[in-house]
C-alpha cells in the first residue's frame, strides 16, 4: 500500500472529483434564484404560488406578490379551488426594480417574490426579474402558462426560458376530455375553436368572461369566451368532444 504524504502536495486525484473541496466555494458571492413553474391552465399554478408565499413567510422570511391579469380582473391571486391573496398588479409599464425599491423606502425589507400569471410579463420585466435575482440576492418564483391560444410562446414565458436558472413544469396532471394529457389551452368562442385574435384575452375555463382589450369587450357583448385544455391531436383538429347526436327511430 502506497500512503500519500501530504508534504508532497495536493492529491492530484483531486481534480477528477465534481465535488468541490470543503470550502472552496465560501469567496462566491450567494446570489437569489429565478425559478419558472409553468403548466396548461387547471394544472394548479396559483395554488402551488399560494403555498410558496405561505411557506416562505412561516419562516419569517417577507415576500412581494406580484400578478398580472389575473382571471379575476382583480389585483390578486385567485386559485381554483378557492385560495385568494392580495396581490400587485403589474402594468405594461411597470418597472419590478421599482416595487422593491418602494419596499426598501418604507423600511421593509424583501426576501423573495412571487409572480403569478408570468406569461404576460414583458421580456424587459423578466430580464428585470433576473436583475433581483442576481444583484440583490432575491428568490424570485414565477408562474405561469408557457404558450397562447396558438400554440405559440408568449413572450414573457419565453424570456423566462431563456434565462430561469429552473424550469419546472407544474406535476398536476391536466387531461383532455379524450383522457390523454392536455397541454394546449383552446380559446372557444361561442362553442367554436378560434385560431386568430388577441394575444392576451383573460377568460377562465368555465362559462364567465373577463377580456382585457378592448377588440375582446366588444366581441364578448355577442359572444362567450372560454378556453378548453385539450391534447395535441384535438387541439389541432379543433375537437371539443361533443356528445354525439342520437338518432331515434319510430314504427
Amino acid at each position: 500500500m502506497t500512503l500519500i504524504d501530504d508534504a508532497a502536495g495536493p492529491d492530484p486525484t483531486d481534480a477528477l472529483s465534481s465535488v468541490p473541496a470543503a470550502g472552496s466555494r465560501r469567496g462566491t458571492p450567494p446570489v437569489g434564484r429565478l425559478k419558472f413553474c409553468y403548466g396548461p391552465m387547471d394544472c394548479g399554478k396559483s395554488t402551488l404560488a399560494l403555498q410558496i408565499d405561505h411557506n416562505h413567510a412561516r419562516q419569517g422570511r417577507r415576500g412581494l406578490v406580484l400578478v398580472r391579469h389575473d382571471r379575476s380582473g382583480a389585483p390578486q391571486i385567485s386559485s381554483r379551488i378557492g385560495l385568494t391573496r392580495q396581490a400587485v398588479e403589474v402594468g405594461e409599464d411597470t418597472d419590478v426594480r421599482d416595487l422593491v425599491r418602494q419596499e426598501w423606502a418604507r423600511g421593509q425589507h424583501v426576501d423573495y417574490i412571487v409572480v403569478d400569471e408570468a406569461q404576460f410579463l414583458s421580456p424587459g420585466q423578466v430580464d428585470q426579474l433576473a436583475e433581483l435575482a442576481d444583484e440583490v440576492e432575491i428568490d424570485v418564483y414565477c408562474f405561469g402558462i408557457a404558450t397562447d391560444f396558438r400554440s405559440r410562446l408568449f413572450p414573457g414565458a419565453a424570456r423566462l426560458f431563456e434565462l430561469a436558472d429552473e424550469l419546472q413544469p407544474v406535476q398536476v396532471e391536466v387531461l383532455c376530455w379524450c383522457g390523454l394529457p392536455g397541454r394546449f389551452n383552446a380559446r372557444v368562442v361561442d362553442g367554436e375553436v378560434v385560431r386568430e385574435g388577441d394575444t392576451v384575452v383573460v377568460a377562465d375555463t368555465e362559462q364567465s368572461v373577463v377580456e382585457t382589450s378592448a377588440s375582446a369587450r366588444f366581441e364578448a357583448e355577442f359572444a362567450t369566451v372560454r378556453y378548453q385544455v385539450l391534447c395535441r391531436r384535438h387541439f389541432r383538429s379543433g375537437d371539443l368532444g361533443r356528445l354525439p347526436l342520437i338518432t331515434v327511430s319510430y314504427g
